[in-house]
């Protein structure tokens, strides 16, 4: 590590990379993010592999990255990533596919690789955007005609549609393609790819059950029907006779009241196509499942800044302030929001600065008294005196400062998987690799990290917020096993609209809050006047139980306990066992 001189004082000097060689290899993947963010996960593993190393000791005697030369590299590579951002057409040809929830269809330009696949597409075929059009489950001289025919359409050289017959290489059977032309102002002409190749929608048995009164083998043999498979291979892979499978036809035919497989496939279809239609919210915003859609209220602030919020459970029940993380989780699974109704609480959400249409801070603000006062301001609007706190991640220092600040308001703080104020530079390296990229860099290099987090939401957008979250959350199974629920992933999903959707993002925001995040406000934990219980889990990718366990001694005030099989979602998990160490919290019951 080299140090600079600074005149004749003794500031602690920043650090810098010493090899010219490992610099350049920085620099080289700045730009390859900025020009496709597809590939900010190599600047992760080569970043991580040249700076990583500069982070040791103490947090008090670190030394931040002050690199004139990378900074500069970001702040051109930040104009290149801005200028993609600009060109995105993912509100015109990538939006096709959003359209298109149970057939396999792609686009494509006729090139190498696919430009955008939709779910349906990644499961039956396999492939996603990027992948090579030779994995396609086709045999190569059909991969051949359809390319063919892919730049004749697109380019508008032959018909506007033409159809083709092809075999799959999976199930033996026919495929069906009809390849369109779609608008870009892409330099490469592009065209839709829609198959016949139907996939299953993901929680689509429970709704077919339901509806026809099925058994689960019924449903199974439904399945089987609707994706086309002959009743002997459905009888071979159940290992039955198909005489038996015949059997349980005829029973099925009979509840869905019709007479043929054809008809069957028919009815089915169109339950499916009902099932798939996105609900709206009342303002507007998308209700994608179960949950009931809530609208966004708003109020201006004394320097006239729009702020939203949102309420669900009981309207006359007692308050509850909840605290939605830098990833702007403002919903709760659809169980939790009915507990909340039957158990008599009145959840309120602030949307905080520069997420939603909540109006950033004026630039220099103090985030956290900002964020803070912004709580105070909706619970004053709202005539509350008395509230109790739950709050995730390193939204304690919030609820912290929310208790200090205005004695009396707060009753309680419950924190699922809290952060606390880091101490050392090995607390960063138990991190999973995604949140220590983000974390440690904005502690240690607060100037580079607006063009990281810039680039991670652009992939995000680019992969489809579920993909990026898995990619992003992989290290923790507990995370993973959460997140399939379809009632967990519907909350995150949604609730993360105020942060982050196709057509915008909260990047700003979202740095700001990082860097604010590894500031030291340990003097706010030391300080806490009102009763805090922390839900720890064991597989946190973020703030593990070794290092929970280590800043313990120095808050001792704090009640602690951990939970098997949680992660960062501990909440999601958990909801219930959070709500029940809320309980006693309560406006009233302390």
């Amino acid at each position: 590590m080299k140090q600079r001189e600074r005149g004749s004082g003794r500031v602690p000097p920043g650090a810098q990379l010493a090899e010219r060689d490992h610099k350049a290899e920085i620099v080289d993947r700045l730009y390859d993010v900025a020009l496709d963010p597809i590939r900010l996960e190599e600047l992760l593993e080569v970043w991580e592999g040249r700076i990583g190393p500069l982070r040791v000791g103490t947090l008090e005697r670190a030394v931040p990255l002050e690199d004139p030369e990378i900074e500069a590299h970001t702040a051109r590579a930040t104009v290149f990533l801005d200028r993609f951002e600009a060109t995105r057409e993912d509100g015109a040809y990538r939006s096709v596919l959003e359209d298109i929830p149970r057939s396999a269809a792609f686009l494509s330009d006729g090139g190498s690789r696919i430009v955008a696949a939709n779910r349906a597409a990644r499961l039956a075929f396999a492939v996603d955007e990027g992948a090579p059009l030779a994995d396609l489950p086709f045999d190569p001289d059909d991969i051949a005609t359809l390319r063919d025919v892919i730049l004749k359409v697109a380019g508008g050289w032959a018909e506007k549609v033409i159809t083709l017959r092809i075999r799959s290489l999976v199930t033996g059977g026919p495929v069906i393609v009809r390849v369109s032309p779609v608008e870009s102002d892409r330099t490469a002409p592009l065209a839709l790819i829609l198959s016949t190749e139907l996939v299953w929608p993901e929680g689509f048995e429970q709704i077919v059950r339901e509806a026809f009164g099925l058994t689960m083998a019924e449903v199974e043999i439904v399945q089987a029907i609707t994706l086309g498979l002959p009743l002997k291979d459905i009888a071979e892979a159940r290992g039955r006779s198909v005489e038996t499978v015949r059997t349980q036809l005829r029973s099925i035919l009979s509840k869905t009241e019709t007479h043929s497989q054809s008809e069957l496939v028919r009815v089915v279809l169109g339950l499916m196509d009902v099932a798939l239609i996105p609900a709206v919210a009342a303002d507007g915003r998308r209700g994608d499942g179960a949950l009931e859609p809530v609208p966004f209220r708003e109020m201006r602030l004394g320097d006239g800044r729009r702020l939203e919020w949102i309420e669900f459970g009981a309207p006359d029940g007692v308050p509850v302030l909840f605290m939605h993380m830098d990833y702007g989780l403002i919903r709760w699974p659809v169980p939790a929001e009915r507990a909340a109704v039957a158990q008599g609480l009145r959840v309120i959400v602030p949307v905080r600065a520069g997420y939603g249409r909540t109006d950033p801070h004026p630039r220099g603000a103090e985030r956290l008294t900002a964020c803070s006062r912004d709580y105070a301001a909706v619970l004053d609007h709202l005539g509350l005196s008395r509230v109790a706190v739950i709050c995730m991640g390193a939204d304690l220092r919030f609820a912290l400062k929310l208790s200090q600040m205005r004695p009396g308001l707060v009753s309680g703080i419950v924190g699922c998987a809290a952060q606390l104020p880091l101490r050392t530079a090995a607390q960063y390296d138990r991190m999973d690799k995604w949140q220590r990229f983000i974390l440690a860099n904005a502690r240690y290099a607060p100037r580079v990290l607006p063009f990281m987090v810039k680039a991670g939401f652009s992939l995000a957008r680019r992969l489809g917020k579920e993909a990026f979250f898995t990619q992003v959350n992989g290290g923790s199974p507990a995370d993973m096993q959460a997140f399939a629920q379809p009632e967990v992933r519907e909350a995150i999903l949604l609730g993360s609209d105020v942060c982050m959707t196709r057509k915008w993002s909260a990047h700003e925001a979202f740095t700001a809050e990082c860097i604010d995040s590894e500031r030291d406000w340990s003097d706010l934990v030391r300080a806490a006047a009102v009763p805090v219980v922390l839900l720890q889990g064991d597989q946190d990718p973020q703030t593990p139980m070794l290092t929970i366990r280590e800043l313990m001694g120095d808050f001792p005030a704090l009640d602690v306990t951990f939970l098997p099989g949680t992660g960062q979602l501990l909440f999601f998990a958990e909801w219930q066992t959070a709500l029940d160490r809320l309980r006693p919290l309560l406006p009233g019951r302390n």
